[in-house]
């Protein structure tokens, strides 16, 4: 026995240190989801934004955010950090990956109008100070939230891994950004008319959807953190909500590639919180609402609403994480097959404390941004396109010959 726990340590590293490289590659999605949504004026930007981000992320997260939410530094000497294997580092770096999300979501709600540093400045407080408030409210228990859920109404805020607490998080502040930026020019017109911009490219578009699709599993079994707690249930629930978006985005948004795309993503987000608790079945249909609540909200938000959200991420992400976090109040419960344990109410009072801490928290870094340094570009360097006007070179470049 006295042999087998070093090796189970071990183990456990290796296992967070998987799920942190796949939710890691899941980022090259995000990239390239973004790449094939926005004009071909704008691909670069996308590509750089997502990469100096995830840099921005990382420090921003190592010093202070880690902190925030765990109460964990890492200033002590090497020796000290290689107590178990370095397990502490290596779940650092797992979360990490969830963290940096929180911009790679916002990245694409805010693309092709706005400024590169500014954003990376939001970056780092999003990530060193908001995001970690809430995430160390629900994973950590900060603050007694989750006691005073569990004693006053019999279960704690459950999200298992963070339709609420990563997507939901990202999704609203994203709206904050995006209202603040105001829509592309050229987008609508003075008379009510809507002019689309549909995607570059839908190869880019799939691939990026596909990364993030197989990273997902990374996402949320792993989100387990220790071998011996890792579950298939969660794998299986991952597909089942996946397939559910997938076919609902496909029938309601009427075989558009650019909806079918994001029906599994929009699935997944969804069944992040309750994917530990729910039957397959109550999987299957939680991402089958999620797949045509992303369509229909995606087509309202930029046609009736005019608000120009470029890749749908308030829809997809923060929406779709309500919904998540309301699913599995829903379907984890033991009457619809789920194991139980969970509060329904519990996950509304969850659900809004992370839109409270989101809104005010975007409000607060973007708004401070915008009157101070200015988020957006000018109109020229708009028409120009963000590659040309930020970082000098376009996706393809035409070289005399």
């Amino acid at each position: 026995m006295e042999t087998q726990a070093p090796l189970v340590s071990a183990v456990d590293v290796l296992f967070v240190l998987s799920g942190a490289v796949m939710v890691l590659a899941m980022h090259a999605g995000f990239a390239f989801l973004e790449v094939g949504t926005v004009r071909k004026k704008n691909q670069v930007n996308a590509l750089v934004k997502i990469m100096a981000d995830f840099a921005i992320s990382t420090i921003a997260y190592f010093f202070i955010g880690y902190y925030v939410a765990y109460h964990i530094s890492f200033f002590g000497s090497a020796s000290t950090l290689t107590v178990d294997h370095g397990h502490e580092l290596v779940r650092f770096f797992f979360l990490l990956t969830f963290a940096a999300a929180i911009p790679a979501i916002i990245s694409g709600g805010i693309a092709e109008r706005a400024r590169f540093y500014p954003q990376l400045i939001a970056t780092f407080f999003l990530v060193s100070l908001i995001y970690p408030l809430y995430e160390g409210l629900i994973w950590n228990n900060n603050f007694g939230f989750q006691d005073w859920l569990k004693t006053s109404l019999h279960a704690p805020f459950h999200d298992y891994a963070g339709s609420m607490v990563v997507h939901g998080m990202g999704g609203w502040i994203a709206l904050i950004a995006v209202l603040l930026l105001g829509p592309r020019h050229g987008r609508y017109g003075k008379n009510g008319e809507i002019y689309a911009h549909p995607p570059s490219n839908i190869p880019f578009l799939a691939l990026g959807s596909w990364v993030l699709a197989v990273g997902w599993f990374g996402f949320n079994v792993m989100s387990a953190q220790e071998i011996n707690a890792i579950s298939g249930l969660v794998a299986v629930n991952s597909l089942m909500a996946m397939v559910g978006g997938i076919l609902s985005a496909l029938v309601v948004g009427r075989n558009d590639p650019g909806f079918l795309h994001n029906g599994p993503l929009a699935g997944l987000v969804a069944v992040c919180a309750g994917s530990d608790i729910m039957h397959p079945i109550g999987a299957l249909l939680t991402g089958l609402i999620a797949g045509g609540l992303f369509v229909w909200l995606f087509t309202f938000v930029q046609n009736r609403l005019k608000i120009d959200d470029v890749l749908g991420v308030w829809s997809l992400h923060g929406v779709c994480g309500l919904w998540g976090a309301i699913a599995a109040g829903i379907f984890g419960q033991k009457m619809f097959g789920g194991t139980g344990g969970i509060s329904l109410v519990s996950q509304l009072i969850g659900s809004l404390a992370a839109i409270g801490i989101a809104i005010a928290g975007g409000l607060i870094i973007y708004g401070i941004l915008k009157y101070t340094l200015g988020i957006r570009l000018s109109e020229e360097e708009e028409f120009e396109g963000a590659d040309l006007s930020i970082h000098r070179i376009s996706a393809t470049p035409k070289y005399d010959q």
